[in-house]
């Protein structure tokens, strides 16, 4: 049955993933990652009509893309922060990885990916299937988060 379904369904998938990607070499790597779980799956998938488990698949490759992402922002956004305050003299005391860990996850990921990756509110939309106003009122609440979080640091300082 997996063997039946990669026949059928691999040059689409990497091709679909690699129009969302624009990287080929990961679309593979998240295909191939998708039928490794379709293998773990495959009592469920065998419950299912061929149609039925295309869309799983399509729907397990744009979720390790979306958890791909995420995790990628995250350690990028880490590693950017200075450590010694070299590019904001007046905030050295803020660890700005720590403020934005505070921030609840769905906001923290959406934060970073906006205002650190340069997605739009329609781009990530799409990504999480939220309304773009959805998006830019999470990150109104991030931001104002973020604000507070920052007063807090620098209460008892000059900041």
């Amino acid at each position: 049955m997996i063997d039946e379904l990669y026949a059928a369904c691999y040059g689409q998938l990497v091709g679909w993933c690699g129009a969302m990607t624009r990287n080929l070499s990961m679309a593979e790597d998240l295909v191939q990652e998708a039928f490794l779980r379709a293998l773990m799956r495959e009592e469920l998938l065998e419950s299912l009509n061929f149609h039925q488990r295309r869309a799983w698949l399509y729907r397990t490759v744009k979720n390790l893309y979306i958890d791909r992402l995420r995790h990628a922002s995250f350690e990028k956004v880490t590693g950017e922060f200075p450590e010694e305050g070299a590019e904001a003299p007046e905030y050295a005391q803020v660890d700005y990885g720590q403020i934005l860990a505070g921030l609840p996850e769905e906001e923290r990921v959406l934060f970073i990916l906006r205002y650190l990756e340069g997605y739009n509110a329609t781009e990530l939309g799409r990504l999480f299937e939220l309304p773009p106003g959805t998006v830019r009122s999470r990150l109104s609440c991030a931001r104002n988060h973020l604000r507070k979080a920052l007063q807090e640091s620098c209460r008892g300082r000059e900041c």
